[in-house]
């Protein structure tokens, strides 16, 4: 019997018997109730970070548990492969991004396995290779024809480093989020998915999300923005033209005093045909970012058109502006300002002199100071001709009814979200599956000729997609027509891919279908795991593929996962891990000096998965010896020969108190991973009980029994989290069968039960004696054995007893005169 721990031996040994058995391997069994547990895939940049470590850790510590509870247990693994950091990284390496992803995805691998993870690796997944993409270019091709697919030309973020479009979130202070580089507009042929025709479904559909964070599911449902309001016509002064504008605040017409407008606005174009100011402005709109969220906080700039609108209730004549804080992709493109009302309507006009009209008063008649400030709250309007006097909500549905009467308005709903552009110019990605032919325009290639492949055998330089110098792969024939066209050379954003990788993990081998029948008996995904980073756009892509694969009849149900964990980050020093901090931890070196299971052992018990982590050299090492003092206890308890069964009949008072509290650890661990998944405080439930079992000092057959009773459930309890030396000391402890595939352990309630408790006894609230009593006596009983205390006698003697207070359970206190 090997007397020392040692993690580098017990883990090759766990991980060798896992592999020959094919332990985590599942299939479709409609007898047994299904458990899908899924982590965020990670990108294939070369090696894992301690985020990765925790992410799939706690994902593998719940599949475990759930496995243990007799579930069938899927747990995948996969990677998201396509995008730009293999592109750049070929650049600077001057070799393929292909051949750099697949000895990354080879090397990423092993790392996994060596930490343990318990994942069916018969449905790995990369989403660069064709048998996968094939299906999302299938996909595409079927929403095209059904008109959920368009393509125009759009303002977009450009990096002119990446050479690329960014989403406005890849835009940072003004610079692309990996390049840095600072971000211009331009404007690109684009093509774009209509998840605005789902935007209600999107936001009704929250509400079955009952086991998502409520954070994520808010920012979900503000990122969608629905709002109910006015759109309203200005007409332009000596011009046959007009401007729409759409507000949720028509109770403030009254108080506008300028119309802003974007500086794409084919208003401000064609006025700054004359006006060289203008066209400077618009030139330096160009290059700036064009983030909602960043413009909020941006200097607010414009330049007056020269063009004056038609206020529509007074006929009075208000400038029109180009300014930055207005995006052309945002609503009309325009925006009435009310500077009394609107604090950056405000602050736009305090920086241009421009007026500032009050026609909302507060309705409890406070003072309003509008030289600090604009008043934004609703209220009472004054200054507003017929409609003073009315609440804002009242004079939501007049004014409206009289934009309506005079063709001015009309109500509508809006929203924030806008479609999902994506193209991407880039090579690294998914080919768009269209053909652009000079006579019939924009043609999805057909099935039979899909998959469109990415020639993957490129080097790239950083001068655009190479694939357009390649006449093998750009230049075609129409399907249509038969005559010459070109390949669409745009790739997908990544986005794509990590939307419905989670219904490709349900049947990875169906080479002639996108999904089948499989994917009804797994998803929705039980549990799934990823940052708060992702909180709105992947899971938000993600739902609105699920519901087009549903009406395409590819799977059922409305949303894809059921129950959420958005895990911290980790952190050294107070801060985010980074390379760029020099900050880092290497995984692989923790593994290497103290093993896996002290990894997986610190990561869930340093903190909540829901809060950051902190890392602490010393709580790794702490964790490491607790896995040595555990390994030691078995060990000595083993080597001391077999134990006999429990006699719950003849059990000492140590004894008795020893399996209570191994069965309320029991307890506690049960709940806190299966349901709070609040692995720290299990893990802490452990550490406890393993105190109380080294304090135990009961050679005899039943003190044995119960030592080994205690050390089974501690081994049992722990096998989710750190699988290896469970693995071992369960066969030191001989058991047959591997702890893989036991069972979850019952709590004996009789254990539970206690025939005495122990209570402080308190005279004038100080401790003056500890006594023990039935656990069912009443407050009589428990008196009459405090009171033949001799201690208790001491300090009550000859003195009025005012009051006796029992705290049951707990505590007893007198309390005496003088």
């Amino acid at each position: 019997m090997q007397q020392e721990y040692r993690p580098d031996e017990v883990e090759a040994a766990a991980q060798q018997f896992w592999q020959e058995n094919n332990s985590f391997q599942v299939t479709e069994d409609p007898d047994r109730e299904k458990f899908y547990c899924l982590s965020m895939f990670p990108y294939p940049s070369g090696q894992l970070h301690m985020g990765h470590v925790r992410n799939y850790t706690i994902g593998d510590v719940i599949s475990r548990y759930q496995r243990m509870q007799g579930k069938n247990v899927l747990q995948p693994m996969g990677w998201d492969a396509f995008g730009l950091p293999a592109e750049n990284a070929a650049i600077k390496n001057k070799v393929a991004p292909a051949a750099w992803t697949y000895q990354n995805i080879d090397y990423m691998r092993g790392q996994l396995q060596r930490l343990g993870l318990g994942y069916d690796w018969q449905r790995e997944l990369a989403t660069c290779k064709p048998d996968y993409y094939r299906w999302e270019q299938w996909l595409f091709t079927r929403l095209y024809k059904k008109g959920l697919v368009y393509k125009k030309t759009a303002s977009v973020n450009w990096d002119p480093v990446d050479n690329t479009v960014l989403a406005n979130e890849q835009v940072i202070d003004g610079r692309g989020w990996r390049s840095g580089a600072l971000v211009e507009k331009r404007d690109i042929p684009q093509w774009f998915m209509k998840i605005t025709d789902y935007a209600d479904q999107l936001l009704a559909d929250l509400d079955q999300l009952d086991g998502w964070p409520e954070q994520v599911r808010t920012m979900q449902a503000n990122w969608i923005g629905r709002s109910q309001g006015v759109q309203i016509q200005f007409n332009i002064a000596e011009q046959n033209d007009s401007l729409a504008v759409y507000t949720t605040r028509p109770d403030t017409l009254m108080g506008v005093s300028y119309v802003a407008v974007a500086a794409e606005h084919p208003l401000a174009l064609k006025a700054a045909e004359n006006n060289p100011e203008l066209q400077s402005f618009i030139e330096e709109c160009r290059r700036m970012q064009t983030s909602e969220a960043a413009l909020e906080t941006a200097e607010k700039k414009g330049v007056a058109t020269g063009l004056m609108a038609i206020h529509p209730v007074t006929g009075e004549q208000v400038p029109v502006w180009a300014a930055n804080f207005v995006l052309m992709g945002y609503g009309t493109g325009a925006v009435m300002s009310v500077p009394a009302h609107d604090q950056r309507d405000f602050e736009f006009a305090q920086k241009y002199s421009l007026p500032v009209k009050q026609v909302i008063e507060a309705v409890d008649a406070t003072e309003i100071d509008l030289s600090k400030a604009a008043f934004t709250e609703k209220g009472r309007l004054l200054n507003s001709r017929q409609f003073d006097g009315l609440t804002s909500e009242q004079a939501f549905d007049a004014i409206a009814d009289f934009l309506v009467e005079k063709g001015l308005g009309e109500r509508q709903t809006n929203y924030r979200l806008r479609d999902w552009g994506v193209s991407r110019q880039r090579y690294w990605g998914t080919p768009i599956p269209i053909i652009n032919c000079p006579t019939c325009g924009s043609v999805p290639v057909p099935e039979a000729d899909l998959p469109v492949t990415l020639p993957e055998d490129v080097v790239v330089d950083g001068s655009g997609s190479p694939i357009k110098s390649m006449p093998e792969f750009y230049h075609t024939r129409c399907p249509e027509c038969g005559g010459e066209a070109e390949r669409e050379t745009d790739t997908f954003d990544t986005f794509f891919e990590s939307s419905w990788y989670y219904a490709r993990f349900t049947c990875p081998d169906n080479e002639l279908a996108m999904l089948d029948e499989r994917a009804d008996y797994w998803l929705p995904v039980d549990q799934y795991i990823g940052g708060i980073e992702h909180a709105v756009l992947h899971l938000l892509y993600a739902r609105f593929f699920h519901k087009l694969m549903r009406d395409e009849g590819l799977v059922s149900g409305d949303e894809p996962f059921k129950n959420l964990l958005t895990q911290g980050m980790v952190l050294k020093d107070g801060a985010k891990m980074s390379k760029s901090k020099g900050n880092t931890v290497d995984p692989q070196a923790l593994i290497d000096e103290y093993g896996a299971d002290t990894a997986r052992l610190f990561m869930m018990f340093a903190a909540p998965p829901e809060m950051s982590l902190e890392w602490s050299d010393k709580a790794v090492e702490g964790a490491n010896r607790f896995l040595k003092r555990l390994w030691r206890a078995v060990s000595e308890h083993v080597a001391q020969g077999q134990t006999a069964e429990i006699d719950t009949d003849n059990l000492s008072d140590d004894l008795q108190n020893l399996r209570r509290q191994a069965h309320q650890t029991l307890t506690k661990v049960t709940d806190d991973i299966g349901r709070r998944h609040t692995f720290n405080t299990a893990i802490a439930a452990v550490m406890e009980l393993m105190n109380a079992i080294a304090k135990l000092n009961d050679n005899s057959e039943q003190g044995r029994a119960v030592l080994q009773e205690s050390l089974e459930l501690v081994v049992l309890m722990l096998s989710p989290i750190t699988p290896h030396i469970s693995h071992a000391l369960w066969q030191m402890l001989g058991h047959q069968g591997a702890i893989v595939d036991a069972s979850w352990p019952a709590v004996d309630e009789a254990a539970l039960k206690q025939d005495k408790i122990e209570l402080m006894v308190q005279v004038n609230g100080k401790l003056r004696a500890r006594i023990a009593v039935p656990a069912e006596a009443d407050q009589k009983a428990v008196e009459e054995i405090a009171f033949a205390e001799e201690n208790v006698q001491r300090f009550t003697e000859g003195k009025e007893v005012r009051k006796v207070i029992l705290v049951p359970g707990r505590l007893l206190n007198i309390v005496v005169a003088g």
